[in-house]
């Protein structure tokens, strides 16, 4: 069953005609993604053609979205504007919105964040790698990408992954595609401050999801989303799950590569991650390179 997206799932592109959205919405559609619509303002009434796909272009996502039953969106589009086009999805109630976009400020996403609570809408990013449910046929396609994760290292399966980081995201999908073990759906939620979906939504998810038999679940130094996650993991949650903690070495109060890998007032640490995994029964990965080895140890199948 999966979560979030499905093969079926109808996607549209908020800055489709750019080099980067334009890009990853031609691998989209080689992945066998249903990308229904183009959003660019000023150039609708175009289409976006690849192969022998030819995807209409709107100046809105309402026309987009009326007229091509499209329910997600993913955005391409530049910082200083991203906040809106993410407002854009969320005013016509699409059910999902991925946000690509690094570099959105702060400010702009907690105007987001203010202007989305108690919507209909669920925002994931920004400053993500986006969402993959892989599909049946070879390298996994016919599945759903929507983002930028790369599609051919993916299997349909049994694992839910769950990352703030982008490459980690890929590693432990990586390693499980490489010793033969699926994946259910993969979510890069993105390392931003100011988020729209956390890893104990995901993880909630997962829990739920009948798909999902087993859960790698990735971290960053900075904030205490990962503590929150394992505390309703250890009450809650039955299935195994294995975690890794980037930044172990990270100096405490030096910003570290996403904008919300930031250690401050004790808290936030590596060490106080891991401890809040062991103490809820999460199995620690000490190495990014054996996630999926500690993961398959937790399940009982090494």
């Amino acid at each position: 069953m999966a979560i979030l997206v499905t093969p079926q799932t109808r996607i549209l592109v908020q800055g489709i005609t750019g080099s980067f959205g334009a890009k990853h919405a031609q691998l989209s559609l080689d992945y066998g993604s249903k990308i229904v619509a183009g959003v660019t303002p000023g150039k609708g009434g175009q289409f976006f053609e690849h192969g022998s796909h030819k995807v209409p272009i709107f100046d809105t996502v309402e026309e987009a979205a009326r007229e091509t039953g499209a329910t997600v969106s993913v955005v391409f589009v530049p910082p200083p504007f991203a906040a809106d086009a993410i407002l854009e999805s969320a005013d016509s109630n699409l059910d999902l919105v991925v946000a690509i976009t690094e570099g959105i400020p702060v400010n702009d996403m907690v105007r987001v964040k203010r202007k989305m609570v108690g919507g209909k809408t669920r925002l994931i990013g920004p400053n993500c790698p986006g969402v993959v449910t892989p599909g049946e046929g070879p390298n996994s396609q016919g599945g759903c990408r929507i983002g930028i994760a790369p599609g051919y290292i993916h299997k349909k399966g049994n694992v839910g992954v769950v990352s703030r980081s982008g490459t980690l995201t890929y590693e432990a999908v990586w390693q499980l595609t490489s010793r033969g073990y699926g994946q259910s759906t993969c979510v890069g939620i993105g390392g931003d401050p100011v988020n729209g979906t956390s890893h104990l939504d995901v993880l909630k998810m997962f829990n739920e999801d009948p798909e999902t038999e087993a859960i790698i679940l990735i971290g960053e130094i900075g904030g205490s989303a990962e503590e929150e996650a394992a505390e309703w993991a250890a009450a809650n949650c039955k299935k195994p799950i294995a975690g890794f903690i980037a930044g172990a070495t990270a100096p405490p109060g030096r910003r570290m590569g996403h904008a919300g890998a930031i250690v401050s007032g004790g808290k936030g640490t590596a060490a106080g991650k891991f401890a809040a995994f062991r103490a809820a029964g999460i199995a620690v990965a000490e190495t990014p390179s054996v996630m999926a080895e500690t993961l398959l140890k937790r399940w009982g199948k090494l």
